[in-house]
């Protein structure tokens, strides 16, 4: 039989803890590596496992997500199950609500799964970052005639505050679940470590349809994490997927999943770092499991002059397309598409997004520059943080975060 999957990707949030970062863009907008978006994991992983049938659901700040879907994903196959498609917020309940939470989202746009009729349905978040093969997790769905699947994997439990809890017995079964508390039981086998759920489902649709009709009429919350799947136990053949045993094609065998909650600015900043490994657990560099973005017609980078004070290089960093360094050093950074580093500027630890300019002598450190931010030549951020807090906004742990401002849009005019 030929499994119908239809896709939903949950991406409204409006992502508070990683601002400014989400002052003027949805986080699953928020650029990422270089050149991508955080949604575009999400997004490559569905594609990469076949399943071509998908519909992201916007709400805040959505116009950069929406630009981005429009420019990288716009999807126009021959048949008509191949398609990604934003859907805004329809005000579809009795009291033309925005999303409540993320089982409301998906209640709103229940048409949606009635007009498909699919056989399962796969519910992704959209602000992770992460590679996964979702066909191995429908496979485990199918085998073990599950009535919903939650993708699940080991976090340390002190972290259990800011996750859904599973508690499950040897086969697997989802026995309970905890959500976001401190005190959530730890996994049998390990002491240390809590099983949190990844915000990543697959149902059954006529299981999904069911829970999601009753809790219309319930006084809750909406949410599958707080409200539909504890409800379920005891009820429903509800199974954890162990992300840990999902094998991406094209990676060494044995290779450690890598996954991460980029829900703060410290998590955010962390991630970008990791990239930059001589031998990074996330690997962008797999050509059977691509990570797909928007086509952008960018010169490649360039770096210039090669005199004594006035070299331009970057080490252990990741550098992208039309960006220029030139005579300055970048080192341990992440630097975005059409980023300029002048004479004797100098760039460490840092992640930098597009269309900024670092001016000559200035100095970067610890810091993440939004879109389009001007450093001054001469300028230092990073290497005074009392003087950096009276000006940008600085983490807990010394990350200086710039706010950036929206790039002007050239609009062609009709001379007559």
């Amino acid at each position: 039989m030929q499994l119908r999957v239809l896709g939903f990707v949950l991406a409204g949030g409006k992502g508070t803890r990683l601002f400014p970062l989400t002052k003027e863009r949805a986080k699953p907008a928020v650029p990422f590596g270089g050149r991508y978006r955080i949604v575009d994991f999400v997004l490559s992983n569905f594609i990469n496992s076949g399943i071509y049938s998908i519909y992201v659901l916007i709400q805040f700040k959505s116009q950069s997500l929406l630009q981005h879907l429009r420019e990288g994903w716009e999807v126009s196959g021959l048949l008509k199950n191949n398609f990604i498609i934003p859907v805004p917020a329809q005000m579809r309940s009795a009291q033309e609500d925005w999303y409540r939470g993320t089982a409301d989202a998906i209640t709103q746009n229940i048409n949606l799964i009635e007009q498909a009729d699919p056989h399962v349905v796969a519910i992704f978040g959209a602000d992770h970052i992460y590679r996964m093969n979702i066909r191995q997790m429908i496979e485990y769905h199918v085998e073990k005639r599950a009535g919903v699947t939650i993708a699940a994997i080991p976090v340390k439990k002190e972290l259990a505050s800011e996750f859904g809890v599973l508690e499950t017995n040897p086969e697997g079964n989802v026995i309970a679940f905890h959500e976001k508390n401190s005190n959530a039981p730890t996994m049998p086998e390990d002491p240390t470590r809590v099983l949190a759920s990844m915000g990543n489902y697959v149902f059954s649709t006529d299981l999904l349809l069911r829970e999601l009709y009753a809790d219309v009429q319930r006084d809750n919350s909406h949410d599958f994490g707080k409200d539909i799947l504890p409800g379920l136990i005891g009820r429903a053949d509800m199974f954890a997927y162990d992300f840990q045993t999902n094998v991406i094609p094209g990676d060494p065998i044995g290779s450690p999943q890598y996954w991460r909650d980029v829900g703060t600015l410290d998590a955010y900043y962390e991630a970008s770092m990791d990239l930059r490994a001589v031998s990074p657990e996330l690997n962008l560099y797999n050509r059977q499991w691509p990570l797909r973005t928007a086509s952008y017609f960018d010169a490649p980078a360039k770096f210039v002059f090669d005199e004594e004070g006035r070299r331009g290089f970057a080490v252990d960093s990741i550098i992208a397309g039309s960006s220029i360094i030139s005579g300055g050093a970048v080192r341990c950074s992440v630097l975005g598409r059409g980023v300029r580093i002048h004479t004797g500027a100098f760039v460490e630890e840092s992640v930098i997004f597009d269309n900024c300019d670092v001016g000559r002598h200035a100095k970067v450190r610890r810091a993440i520059l939004d879109k389009n931010v001007m450093v001054p030549p001469g300028a230092e951020i990073g290497y005074d943080l009392e003087e950096d807090r009276k000006k940008y906004h600085v983490t807990e742990s010394g990350i200086v975060v710039v706010e950036g401002h929206q790039s002007t849009v050239d609009i062609a005019t009709l001379q007559v």
